[in-house]
């Protein structure tokens, strides 16, 4: 058999298993096999969309990430000038005057000229010896940086620059936590910001003033007079040395901690010092044997104060950063917040409150720990927009404590009753109306209560003015009760009382349960003629920079009470203050338009007085954490009016510079007598100008009243019969000191009449003729007084005449008047419907 030849294994490739005759051979790998996806020739345009976008895409994302800085927005350069280390953030009054920081934060700033250069080259040479050099960055640095963490496998140095660091302190404070490339790369960015924007002593006054350098203070002033008991200006090589030190660990180098650690740390500055030619051999040495040696006590700046505006403000910026409001990052160091209160009104009224609560203590004999001791509270709104201008939540400023103000639920008492009074306006009432001061009893569920006046004091027949203005219980308790509970409850709520009211009688002497801050909202619209308004504190809040982070709305009012009801009800609790419980307020010396109304709960545990003008309407409420007697002779009066008066007086402008409340044009005004509420004639006492709806007004002219259980013409008859008989019969020429005698026993008898009567026009000029008539007849003998006596009668019979036609007389012009304004009011309503 022949063999077969052999296959040539360098000539014949091998035959694949299970290939057909046509498998083609295993190519060989080559680099062109890279680059052959990239010829686009061959491309779908699908695939060329993708691939453009994906390169627009990583080039322009990351440009823009670099431009905004991190997508948050960079600072203009006019924002980077007018920056300065934050004090603790700031919350402004009104007026854009500080009322204190929003964090305690201990840092003082200077100008860089009140910072030696010894100080000044001390934190270069430690922290950035090349800071006069770089832009920013300081690269030969970075590189350094790099090569020794890289031998290290780890982070060893950081190569930050003063500029990188303050951009790190200042605009990535929020990020303080993260510790990434991407952080890096905002320092790099934020640094070179800085560095266009700001020359380098600009640049270093702020890092020198911003530094943290551990014990809670920050800034080379403050960390000096914290440490050394000095100013920065006067501090030694030593502490120099020492300061410059901190930044690098301030807890682990500090002093206070840890002396020999600080003074090793200060050692290790001071030979650097020398090399960078900051301080000779000789000064280095002689610092190196100074012992460390640091002032007993902390310093704390005088702008740290405690207030309650603070914590309120506080409160509601937690509240808007949890809502989303404010950057959740952004520390309240960094806020600037414009706010409604009145800095010296807020310092005036805590003044109020700590007093008024002191001296209830002394009286009662309470200790200043004791937890029975007096708590109080104010809330000062302007009545027209609701701006809160002051607020005291207790005698104490109390970090995130208690705010009796907002949230202390206590019974108002008679402060309680102007609502009672406005839902019986509004029903027809008028402040002339006559009602019963006696005793009442009244159905409460099953029982009977029968409430009393004040001393169990009762006045009869009374205005509806002089029931407030006596703040009479047996009064007002029949007025709610003509008028109907349900309704005086549903006018406080609409007024602005939220808290829930009890459907019982009781409900018109003070029983429900409100705030201070509800209690004044409510009295708001008796102010600003019916209109209520939503408290509020907070303008506008900005960051570091001056960029707006928040503003708030205008607040929405909504009318309540017609402007003629609001009116009725201020002129009455203005006699309140005048003639009333509340007149301790004229005499603290204040005058012109105030309106108020006090309250005094059962045995004297709370104690209130809600008075305002027509710029401000303030509560001022005393009382015990747990309800207590305050003392037997508590009441509002005595103790809330006083701490009112001072806060108004001391802390806001005079009331005597407000334009006073102007009736509404709608109104009719009469002159009535005040005690029957009655039109005022020569036959009656007292009067004054009442102002009525068109149509309420009294039509029957005060002509006789009770005197002593006696008709006032009776009355008055037999005084003046009195006050003739007193007239010596025998002339007393001759004795000068027997007619004084007889003259002081006439003017007895003339002011007997005119007091019980009040101060008539009839009494007044009969008076006048008798005292005429008495000296005349005196001097010229026995016959003569005879004769005066009979003129004197007949006088008598022709003034009384002459005093019943002039009634009758008032009387048709009343009438008249009366009819003259109805067909004028049908008039007008005539007119009205037709439009």
């Amino acid at each position: 058999m022949t063999d077969l030849p052999q296959a040539n294994e360098s000539s014949n490739p091998p035959v694949v298993q299970g290939a057909g005759a046509n498998a083609k051979p295993k190519s060989r790998w080559h680099w062109r096999t890279l680059v052959r996806p990239l010829n686009v020739r061959h491309w779908s345009r699908t695939r060329i969309a993708f691939v453009l976008a994906f390169l627009i895409i990583g080039i322009t994302v990351p440009g823009v990430w670099w431009t905004s800085c991190g997508f948050e927005g960079c600072p203009s350069t006019v924002e980077l000038q007018a920056w300065r280390p934050t004090e603790g953030g700031a919350v402004l009054d009104l007026n854009g005057q500080l009322i204190g920081p929003l964090v305690p934060v201990k840092r003082l700033n200077v100008p860089l000229s009140k910072i030696p250069a010894l100080v000044q080259r001390s934190f270069i040479a430690v922290e950035d010896r090349r800071f006069h050099t770089h832009h920013g960055v300081d690269w030969r640095g970075v590189a350094r940086a790099m090569l020794v963490n890289m031998r290290a496998f780890g982070v060893r140095e950081g190569a930050s620059t003063i500029s990188m660091q303050l951009a790190r302190n200042v605009f990535l404070a929020h990020r303080a936590s993260e510790r990434s490339f991407g952080r890096k790369l905002l320092e790099w960015r934020y640094a070179g910001l800085l560095e266009r924007a700001l020359t380098k002593d600009q640049i270093l006054e702020r890092y020198l003033n911003a530094i943290y350098l551990g014990n809670g203070v920050y800034g080379v002033e403050g960390a000096s007079r914290d440490l050394f008991g000095k100013n920065v200006a006067h501090v030694t090589l030593a502490e120099a040395a020492m300061l410059a030190g901190l930044p690098k660990a301030p807890s682990s180098y500090s002093p206070r901690r840890d002396p020999a650690r600080a003074r090793a740390r200060r050692d290790v500055v001071l030979s650097i010092l020398e090399r960078e030619k900051v301080a000779n051999r000789s000064a280095v040495v002689a610092a190196h044997a100074y012992g460390v040696k640091v002032v007993t006590g902390e310093w704390t700046p005088n702008r740290i104060v405690d207030s309650w505006a603070l914590e309120v403000v506080r409160s509601a910026i937690d509240s808007l950063r949890a809502s989303g409001a404010i950057p959740a990052g952004l520390t309240n160091a960094n806020l600037v917040v414009r706010t409604t209160f009145d800095r010296k009104a807020q310092r005036i009224a805590e003044r109020a409150v700590a007093r008024g609560a002191a001296h209830v203590d002394a009286e009662r004999g309470i200790s200043s720990g004791d937890a029975a001791q007096t708590q109080g509270a104010i809330v000062a709104l302007d009545p027209t927009t609701g701006a809160i201008r002051a607020i005291v939540g207790g005698r104490r400023v109390e970090r995130k404590g208690f705010n009796r103000a907002l949230l202390a639920r206590r019974q108002p008492g008679s402060a309680f009753k102007p609502f009672v009074y406005v839902t019986a306006l509004q029903q027809g009432y008028t402040t002339a109306t006559l009602v019963d001061d006696e005793p009442v009893s009244v159905q409460a569920g099953s029982d009977i209560w029968t409430p009393a006046n004040f001393g169990e004091e009762y006045a009869g027949r009374i205005t509806l003015r002089q029931a407030l203005v006596r703040s009479s219980n047996a009064a007002t308790v029949r007025v709610s009760r003509d008028v109907g509970i349900a309704r005086v409850a549903s006018m406080a709520e609409q007024l602005g009382i939220s808290s829930e009211l009890p459907d019982v009688p009781a409900l018109a002497l003070g029983s429900g349960e409100v705030t201070p801050m509800e209690l004044t909202t409510a009295y708001a619209p008796f102010g600003n003629g019916g209109w209520r308004v939503t408290p509020h504190m907070l303008v506008r809040i900005d960051d570091a920079f001056g960029r707006m982070l928040w503003r708030g709305q205008p607040t929405a009012i909504a009318r309540v009470i017609d402007s003629t009801d609001a009116f009725l009800v201020t002129s009455m609790m203005r006699s309140v203050v005048d003639d009333g419980t509340a007149r301790g307020v004229r005499n603290a010396g204040i005058k012109g338009p105030v309106a108020g109304k006090t309250g005094t709960t059962n045995d004297g545990a709370d104690v209130w007085f809600v008075g305002y003008t027509p710029t401000l309407v303030a509560a001022v409420w005393f009382g015990a954490d747990t309800p207590q007697p305050l003392g037997p002779s508590a009441t509002g009066g005595r103790l809330a009016v006083p701490a009112w008066s001072e806060f108004v007086r001391d802390g806001w402008h005079s009331p005597a510079k407000d334009v006073a409340w102007q009736p509404p044009s709608t109104l009719v005004s009469r002159q009535v007598d005040v005690a029957s509420g009655a039109l005022a004639s020569d036959w009656c006492g007292e009067s004054r100008r009442e102002w009525f709806k068109p149509g309420s007004e009294p039509r029957e002219q005060c002509s006789d009243f009770d005197v002593e259980g006696r008709s006032s013409v009776t009355w008055l008859e037999d005084g003046i019969r009195g006050v003739i008989s007193a007239i010596p019969a025998e002339p007393v020429r001759q004795n000068q000191r027997g007619a004084r005698a007889s003259e002081r026993e006439i003017n007895k008898a003339i002011e007997a009449v005119t007091r019980q009567i009040g101060q008539a026009k009839f009494t007044q000029n009969l008076a006048r003729k008798l005292m005429n008539g008495f000296r005349s007849a005196t001097r010229e003998g026995a016959e003569a007084l005879k004769e005066q006596r009979a003129q004197i009668e007949r006088e008598y019979a022709r003034e009384m005449q002459r005093a019943h036609a002039a009634q009758r007389r008032a009387q048709q012009q009343i009438n008249s008047q009366m009819q003259r304004d109805l067909e004028r009011a049908t008039a007008a309503a005539r007119n009205q419907e037709r439009e």
